[in-house]
Parts: C-alpha cells; structure tokens; sequence
C-alpha cells in the first residue's frame, strides 16, 4: 500500500494575515490591524500562497487586489478564523466564568462618566477578569463585535443590527448646557420646542450622540441644524458653549464632569418626559459567554443606582 505525500497545511497566522489584507485591501493598514510588521504580513501571505498553490493577491504599486481565487477563499479563511474564535471563547468560558480576557468596547460619550464605575466593579468582584478597554465610535465597536476582535459593548441603543443582542442597562435624561447669563440658563421645565431656536453646538460626524441631539430637534420640529462649529468630544464641546458660541446637549452621567471645568456655565432641565437616551451593553447573539455577559450587566445596574439614572431591565 502506498501512502500518499501529506499535504502541508495553513497555519492559523497566514490565513488571520490574509483576512486583514482581504479586508482592508492595504498591507500596511492590515498589518496595523492584526499588529504584525508589514513584511511579516507579507510573508505570512506569501507563504499561504505556496502552501496552498494559488495565487491570493495581485500587488500592484498602487493597491492590492484579491484574485479570483482569493475572493472565494477569502470567505473561507473569514470563516475558519471565526470558529477558531469561536472555540477559544468557549475554552475560556467553560474554564470559569470572569476569568481571562474580556475585551469591552465603549463609546467616548459613555467611558469617561461610567468606566470608574465600571472598573470598580471589575477589580472588587472580579479579580481574576482580565478586562481589557477599547474606547471607539459605535460603527468600528460593531465592526469589531462582528468580528471577534470585541466581546462586549458598552453603548447607546437601540442598534438594530442582526446578530446583536442588546442587554438594558439604564436611561438619562438630557441636559441644556448654556454660558452663563443665557435666558434659559438654571431654568427647570422648559420645553423642548426652545431647540427650535437655540443655537445647538453638536459633536463631530461619526458620533452616536450627534445624531439622538439631531432626532430630538427634530422631535421639537426643528428641521435641520447648521454645522457651523462641531467638536470631537464633550470636553470641547462644553468649552465652546462656555465662551458664547452656543449651547448644547449632554446626558446627566456627562454633567458633573463636564460642567466642572468651568464656571462660565449654567445648566437647564427640560419638562417631563425629558429628552432621554438608553445605555446597554450589545453582545453577539449566540454568544457562548451570554449567562456571564447578563450576570455583569445585573451587577452593573446594581452599582449604578447613585448615578442620576434609571436603572432598567433585571
């Protein structure tokens, strides 16, 4: 009887080399991604082409391209490294729950104000969870939940993403922040139609925030509101509307910080029901880890019930 020859077989670091190249259709940006140095990556791909006899990528000077066969396979190798995940987090999970890592994706309207509740948590009740923080705008958190690279979300919802199942933690209310001296200034009970009028400061495009303040001006029959000026995070933002340019939005869980840094600033609450926004954490559905995740969020409702929130789901 004759044995045939043994074919060689991929390893796990050429085909997570060449999903990054698939994906990002740029060596350089994938071997950010997957924190390997741009050769290595290369050469994992390279040596993933002669492994398996085809050629995967087309290199150009200007851009890489998949070639046929690696457009098929690059679906393959999408899903082998998926289980390969898959199987990791089951290990862990079936090792012990809260041990090992635990990779939490959180908004930056959300970390600031809630990761030192968090964190508290984590380290008192926790030990042996080696929690690990990814602060990101909620498109790249989902991206990241999808594909293994997170395993948690902490953020504002709902989300509406197949695949994603979201875990109530709270809502809170929205604040008028405004320069001192502004008619509305310290005032309680105002309306929301006053934001048909106001000139509202908004964070950057890209920011879940921007677009709940966009929805509840439109829920006041405001239209649209001009760009004119815009901020990349809630500190800036404040500053801005605490040297006159205008006013702005923050939720309760923002307003101690932010309010703190200067005292050119006054705040104003709206009229029940209050503008509002739900923060939850998002997991994948199916998840092997889902008793662990829901069992985290009850302790974190717990913890949180001294924050100027309301604690929802059980």
């Amino acid at each position: 009887m004759t044995v045939g020859k043994r074919r060689r077989q991929p390893s796990f670091a050429q085909l997570r080399a060449f999903a990054a190249v698939a994906e990002h259709l740029h060596f350089r940006d994938a071997a950010s991604a997957i924190g390997m140095s741009q050769p290595a990556l290369s050469g994992a791909v390279s040596a993933l082409e002669e492994t398996l006899g085809v050629t995967l990528v087309e290199r150009t000077t200007r851009r890489v391209l998949l070639s046929p066969a690696g457009e098929r396979l690059a679906v393959r190798a999408k899903a082998v490294l998926e289980e390969v995940g898959a199987l990791l987090e089951e290990a862990d999970a079936l090792r012990a729950p809260f041990t090992g890592v635990l990779r939490l994706g959180v908004i930056p309207t959300v970390a600031p104000y809630l990761l030192p509740t968090v964190l508290r948590l984590v380290r008192g009740r926790y030990p042996l969870l080696d929690l690990q923080v990814h602060e990101e705008q909620t498109a790249s958190l989902l991206d990241g939940l999808a594909g293994g690279r997170l395993d948690l979300l902490l953020l504002a919802v709902p989300l509406g993403v197949p695949g994603v199942t979201e875990i109530p933690l709270f809502d809170e209310d929205f604040v008028l922040v405004t320069p001192l001296g502004h008619r509305l200034g310290g005032r309680e009970g105002i309306p929301r139609a006053v934001l048909r009028e106001l000139n509202l400061l908004l964070l950057d495009e890209g920011h879940c925030l921007r677009d709940q303040a966009l929805d509840i001006c439109r829920e006041a029959g405001r239209a649209d509101v001009p760009a004119t000026t815009t901020a990349a995070g809630l500190g800036t933002l404040v500053q801005l509307v605490a040297g006159g340019l205008g006013v702005t939005l923050l939720p309760r869980t923002a307003v101690e910080v932010e309010t703190a840094r200067s005292n050119r600033l006054l705040t104003a609450r709206f009229a029940d029901p209050a503008p509002s926004r739900r923060i939850a954490l998002a997991m994948r559905t199916g998840t092997v880890r889902a008793t662990e995740h829901r069992e985290l969020a009850a302790s974190l409702r717990a913890a949180m019930r001294d924050l100027p929130v309301r604690i929802v789901g059980s």
